[in-house]
């Protein structure tokens, strides 16, 4: 019984009024109901008024006297709307409901309602022969209502929709008859009568209300929000829910507007613009009385709470679905479960959020008025406060604090109201930048100066402020655009740090950053310095960012690909070992091909159908295959297949062909670029015959060859060969041919003459001479590696001078191809990139360094001499 749940009550302002509605009454029901008639004049009408109804509803459970108001017909809804009322009103004030609990129910309500007006005004028009069957409109509710946060005297805001196109025979005449019944809707809800009203009805957050008509068709929807969509438009979409008639068709249409309120990229524009909306929040400063303050949209009220949340969802919500919720509490507990904000600032903004809302819903019980003023008249505050069950100066300080601390978590979010102005140097600074093109846009310029100051004081601190300075100047001339980047530089200042760092260590990683500024997107949601995700948890990031037709699979692919390259290169250069950054670079190239394989392989069936046989995977070879490469590493990769006869399709190919078109498919799919640039170069010419080959090989064929034709230098490379992709059927088969095939290994006499032909052709086409040509000559990466895999085939240990300058060579090459890819040099290094090459090969500065690399080349090269002469000296 809801007589048995009262746990409070308010205080009868008007103790006469109070005691005259509870006549008849005792106990707690009786407080409950003075002290609500006492304080309400509204609700001390609607209690006379619905007096039986209002004790058969003290004396039921208030889920039951909701469901029985929910179960009403169109006829019926202004009372039941009356009755609504002062069932909210007894399970509030008595604390019989949580805010949710009540808000849920004034939403259910108005479903009810929207659905019942718009279901008899299209019967109506139906039943007139004006509107095909099966045409209904959508209400899709915004705001509150659709967050299932409906207050005591709400508006309900309602977007009309229905799935017609022009191309319909009777578009035209179903057009006029679904926006006629609309209009009838909208009277059933809005009008007044002597009964009274059902809600106040407002239709103006459509696309564009002032030109386009009541009910809008679904598609003319989606392409204003596509090319028009504003911010604050974004931000609403947050909370849209289809509410009321063809509801599925809502859903479906709001699941097709997510790109639009939810990108994937970190948008802290975003951030800017719900600052500027704002703006006019804060300007409503409440006075030391609070007389007349809006607790909705004045500074610190309901509208800051709701801001800080959507704001952070719409910033992060592209990248993390978790964050998708309507509801301002719910959003605020998903938001510091996620670390984007902090708990304690969660549970003060729902705690501030929750009373707030209280205090709204009693200024409007007072009248049924849709009003957030706080009151001016003594009178009237001596009302609230009886309403809240507390005195006036009481009441005047908790809300005072309210207002001040939500304040304070907003604007710790939003920055300060006015942005300082730059110091000198960052005033000259950035007249000197004014043509650059990010600085294109007043926006961009806006963002720049303000982060102006802290960013000079960071490139003032490090150890060569004026190169520092340049750094960051080369990295800003080569950025195509700035707005989003310096947003994104305000809502996370250690982001200049790194920008700076990068710009420092290398001009060609700066001008990968400048043309790619959107990796920095995993930095800043904190994907880069936890720990890297092992196998598994990384191709389910692989499969999650391949999604959508072939395109866009490939479209997200390259751009998750690219974050995770670029996250392991920021590791690297802050201190990560080389051969850790390689491992991780391996992976993700692994993962990368777990996607794409598949992706190619269904292109073809698309095209040509199925082929019978366990399919194809992918042998990686060099690099890959030993599970190390660098940031510029391309790919060695053989097709492997197991698969006969002919293709399945309207266009069907032989097993080989098939799979030799699959071959071609998945290196365009690799190597084409886009957007986000290639995800790898791939060389398959390692496979059988090399470039007189089959580019796609049959396993039986690759074992046959292997044993029988290959060469010693072709079995040594298939010491470093491991399946990476395919089915894994078929990866273990290859996985055990090629143990099998290395098994017996080969006789020391014949790897040594193999080897010292390999190195005299090497050495004739690079003959090296420069210590850093790191590849090339006596004693470089080429020549040790190859010694190590000779020594390993022959059943021989490699000697340590060989294993200790291949680990020194890898090294380098790795900040090397990090820092300066396309001319290897450490003279392509920033100061800082130098001291990242010299930390890793253990040498005080460059010249110790090169000192250092020279003598490990030579030490190798007399090793591997050593060999030839020696233990693997050719019969």
């Amino acid at each position: 019984m809801l007589s048995d749940r009262i746990t409070r009550a308010p205080r009868p302002f008007d103790p006469e009024a109070g005691r005259a509605a509870a006549d008849g009454l005792d106990g707690a029901a009786a407080d409950l109901v003075a002290g609500m008639a006492g304080s309400s004049p509204y609700l001390c009408k609607l209690a006379r008024r619905e007096r039986e109804w209002l004790r058969e509803a003290l004396d039921a459970p208030p889920e039951a006297a909701l469901a029985a108001l929910l179960e009403g017909e169109a006829g019926t809804l202004r009372r039941d709307k009356r009755r609504l009322h002062l069932l909210c009103a007894l399970c509030d004030l008595g604390g019989a409901w949580t805010l949710e609990e009540t808000t849920g129910a004034l939403t259910a309500f108005a479903d009810r309602a929207v659905d019942l007006a718009l279901g008899e005004a299209t019967a109506r028009e139906r039943a007139r022969g004006k509107l095909s069957d099966g045409r209904r409109i959508t209400a899709v509710a915004m705001g509150k209502m659709g967050a299932g946060e409906l207050n005591y005297s709400s508006d309900i805001d309602l977007i009309l929709l229905w799935g017609g196109t022009p191309a319909d025979p009777s578009y035209a005449e179903d057009r006029a008859a679904l926006i006629r019944a609309a209009r009838g809707a909208l009277r059933t809800l809005s009008d007044a009568t002597a009964e009274g009203y059902v809600f106040r009805t407002d239709v103006r957050l459509r696309p564009d209300p002032s030109t386009t008509p009541l009910v809008i068709p679904f598609d003319a929807a989606e392409r204003y929000y596509e090319s028009l969509g504003r911010s604050w438009e974004r931000a609403a979409h947050i909370k849209a829910r289809a509410c009321a008639g063809d509801v599925a068709a809502g859903e479906a249409y709001l699941g097709r507007l997510a790109p639009f309120v939810w990108r994937r990229s970190l948008d802290y524009a975003t951030l800017q613009d719900v600052g500027g909306m704002l703006a006019k929040v804060r300007a409503s400063r409440p006075s030391a009385s609070l007389d007349g303050h809006d607790l909705k949209k004045g500074r610190g009220g309901i509208r800051e709470i709701e801001f800080t949340a959507q704001a952070l969802q719409l910033v992060h919500g592209g990248r993390d679905p978790g964050l998708r919720v309507r509801g301002t509490c719910e959003a605020l507990d998903r938001l510091a479960a996620a670390g984007r904000i902090g708990p304690e600032e969660a549970a003060a903004l729902k705690e501030d959020y929750r009373f707030l809302r209280d205090a709204e819903h009693r200024l409007q019980m007072v009248q049924d008025a849709q009003t957030h003023a706080l009151p001016r008249a003594p009178e009237e505050w001596g009302r609230q406060a009886a309403l809240h069950g507390t005195d006036v100066a009481g009441l005047r300080a908790r809300i005072g604090d309210t207002l001040e601390r939500v304040h304070r978590v907003a604007s710790a979010l939003f920055g300060p109201e006015e942005a300082p102005a730059p110091p000198p140097r960052a005033a000259a600074a950035l007249a000197r930048w004014e043509g650059y093109p990010a600085l294109r846009s007043a926006r961009a310029r806006g963002g720049l100066s303000r982060i102006a100051g802290p960013l000079m004081d960071r490139l003032d601190a490090a150890p060569d402020p004026e190169a520092a300075l340049l750094a960051f100047e080369g990295f800003l001339s080569r950025l195509p655009a700035g707005a989003q980047l310096f947003a994104l530089f305000e809502a996370n200042p250690a982001l200049m740090d790194l920008v700076a760092e990068i710009a420092g260590a290398g001009p060609e990683l700066a001008g990968f950053l400048a043309g790619n500024a959107d990796v920095l997107d995993g930095i800043a949601a904190g994907d880069v310095f936890g720990p890297f995700p092992d196998a598994a948890a990384l191709a389910g990031e692989a499969a999650r960012a391949a999604h959508g037709d072939y395109e866009e699979a490939l479209i997200g692919l390259r751009r998750w690909k690219a974050e995770r390259h670029f996250g392991i290169g920021v590791n690297l250069l802050r201190g990560l070992s080389p051969a850790e950054a390689g491992a991780r670079y391996a992976a993700l190239a692994e993962a990368v091909l777990g996607e794409t394989l598949p992706l190619a392989a269904a292109d073809v069936v698309r095209r040509h159908g199925e082929v019978p046989g366990r399919g194809a995977a992918l042998l990686a070879m060099g690099s890959l295959g030993g599970g190390r490469i660098d940031a510029g590493s391309d790919l060695d990769l053989i097709v492997i297949f197991e698969g006969t006869g002919e293709s399945d399709g309207r266009r069907p190919l032989p097993a080989r062909q098939w799979h030799a078109r699959l071959t071609q498919t998945l290196l365009q799919a690799l190597g084409a670029p886009m957007k986000h640039g290639r995800l790898y170069e791939a060389d398959t010419r390692l496979r059988p015959s090399g470039r007189q080959g089959p580019v796609a090989t049959s396993l039986e064929g690759f074992a046959r060859y292997q044993r029988e034709e290959a060469w010693t230098w072709e079995r040594m490379a298939l010491l470093r060969a491991r399946p990476v992709a395919g089915p894994a059927p078929l990866q273990d088969a290859l996985g055990a041919e090629v143990a099998a095939i290395l098994a017996p290994g080969l006789p020391a006499g014949t790897v040594g003459e193999a080897l010292g032909d390999m190195r005299r052709r090497l050495f004739a086409a690079r003959p090296g001479g420069d210590p850093w040509a790191l590849r090339d000559g006596p004693g470089g990466l080429q020549d040790l590696e190859l010694a190590a895999q000779g020594c390993a085939l022959a059943g021989v240990p490699a000697p340590g001078a060989v294993e200790e300058g291949v680990a020194l060579l890898r090294d380098l090459k790795a900040i090397l191809s990090l820092l300066a890819p396309a001319g290897g040099r450490p003279e392509a290094l920033g100061a800082g990139g130098v001291r990242r090459l010299c930390e890793v090969g253990g040498a005080p500065d460059l010249a110790a360094l090169t000192e250092r690399l020279r003598r490990a080349r030579e030490g190798g090269a007399e090793a591997v001499g050593a060999l030839l002469s020696g233990t693997l000296r050719p019969g």
